[in-house]
């Protein structure tokens, strides 16, 4: 485990230093209802072309009470998600925290919001006083964790009593069991939890021609391949993984009790 830890921050190091587009905000697979109902997502103009990963920034903040809270999103990465809620939502404050000091240092000079900061530090050492936060975010980053207990304890920790925690992220369907058991380990109380496999699914099919493309344009091209499963493309493992049913994507929103 600790190993493919560092596999994972040398290439989160990698894309930061050579590819430091502003327009990259988001790297989470996306969310699209299979059939939707209501109205859609509202959004900026400039937020519009990252509407399928905003919208899984809504669905597991959906239900929760951001207006003037105090919210920490672990893992942040390139800093859209942070500055999404901290433009729409209305929280007293956003903190991003990422361990890959080219992404802080990308998110520091290209996203903007309210009360938004991003600080380089450790998932499961979280460079935060106990009980500083009312909402924690954690989006499509925990399965680069070599100790999941340890960062969900961080998380009970820094949370306030009655806050929340929402998470988001794949793992084997074997896996599906362990994960929601490690996401109560250490006290939180599960609210909900929902696989939205499918919605995923649906977002990087509809996504897929725009990634493509961005794939091409972005990346130098000595690793454009390699970036390919990362990004989620078609024909690639995981997303082949979803349709199978081998592989699954999970959220959940839990509690700290008050």
């Amino acid at each position: 485990m600790r190993l493919r830890q560092l596999a994972w921050r040398a290439t989160y190091e990698l894309l930061g230093a050579r590819v430091r587009r502003p327009e990259w905000a988001f790297m989470n697979y996306g969310y699209a209802p299979v059939d939707p109902a209501g109205a859609p997502l509202v959004l900026d103009a400039a937020d519009e072309v990252d509407r399928y990963c905003v919208q899984l920034y809504a669905h597991v903040l959906d239900g929760v009470e951001v207006a003037g809270a105090d919210v920490l999103e672990v893992g942040s990465g390139r800093g859209g998600g942070a500055s999404w809620v901290s433009r729409s939502l209305g929280p007293r404050s956003t903190t991003g925290v990422d361990f890959a000091a080219s992404a802080v240092s990308l998110s520091r000079r290209d996203r903007t919001g309210p009360g938004l900061r991003f600080v380089q530090g450790d998932a499961q050492a979280l460079p935060f006083a106990d009980e500083s936060f009312d909402v924690v975010v954690n989006v499509e980053s925990s399965h680069c964790y070599a100790d999941m207990e340890a960062f969900v304890a961080q998380v009970h920790r820094v949370l306030r009593p009655g806050g929340a925690f929402v998470w988001a992220d794949l793992r084997t369907a074997a896996d599906v069991g362990t994960t929601r058991a490690q996401l109560t380990s250490s006290g939180l109380v599960a609210v909900e939890h929902r696989d939205i496999t499918a919605e995923v699914l649906h977002a990087l099919r509809l996504d897929d021609a725009r990634k493509t493309e961005l794939v091409r344009e972005w990346i130098p091209r000595p690793f454009q391949r390699a970036l390919r499963p990362f990004a989620g493309l078609e024909g690639t493992r995981n997303p082949e993984g979803f349709a199978a049913g081998t592989l699954r994507y999970l959220s959940a929103r839990l509690e700290r009790p008050a």
